[in-house]
């Protein structure tokens, strides 16, 4: 485990959701990191994974195949409840809502990518600050550095997943590269973070 900061705070930050991003290499690695999270697990998880357009649901239901958190492909305007799982529709953007709603668009592709990480961190920035853990996983692009780095200078927790370990280590390493990462960590170690925070009680 390799972090920037060696000591916990001296309280605790409260934490209200997890934002995840991937791309190429990232459905193993999204399987390991979230089927570590028991059923008590307190955090909503909203995941962005770059989909070809005509994926039609198959990655969400793979994933809810592999976890025990119930797995949703949200509507817009769709209330975000703890313990879930949110995975974007292919060809949606998926934000997520100071009101704790989650908004699908259908802008512009953002780093060739619809749906984009950085839109999702970026809005995860601006609902939640501190409040929000981010993690990148592996993919060929750097999406979600700059919506990492929103999110780490709002205060929040950013986590990128060890380029040594990653299939394509391009984006974690991105992210890393440009100051945005807090802890850079396996997928092992990223489960047992996860849970760790997750047992704060909201």
């Amino acid at each position: 485990m390799r972090t920037k900061e060696t000591t916990e705070p001296s309280w605790p930050v409260f934490h209200e959701i997890v934002v995840m991003g991937g791309s190429a290499g990232g459905f193993k690695v999204f399987s390991a990191i979230l089927s570590a999270l028991p059923l008590d697990f307190s955090l909503p998880i909203l995941v962005v994974q770059h989909l070809i357009p005509g994926d039609d649901g198959l990655f969400y239901r793979h994933l809810a195949s592999t976890i025990r958190l119930p797995v949703i492909e949200p509507c817009d305007k769709q209330w975000i409840k703890h313990g879930h799982v949110y995975v974007a529709p292919a060809n949606y953007h998926i934000l997520v809502e100071q009101n704790g709603t989650i908004a699908l668009s259908v802008d512009d592709k953002i780093n060739w990518s619809r749906p984009s990480i950085d839109v999702l961190f970026e809005s995860a920035a601006q609902a939640f600050g501190e409040q929000v853990i981010a993690v990148l996983l592996s993919g060929a692009n750097a999406d979600g550095a700059a919506g990492m780095l929103k999110i780490k200078e709002a205060g929040g927790l950013t986590i990128a997943l060890d380029p040594a370990t990653a299939e394509y280590p391009v984006m974690p390493q991105a992210a890393i590269d440009s100051g945005a990462a807090d802890e850079v960590l396996s997928a092992e170690e990223i489960g047992l973070r996860l849970v760790k925070l997750g047992s704060y009680k909201i």
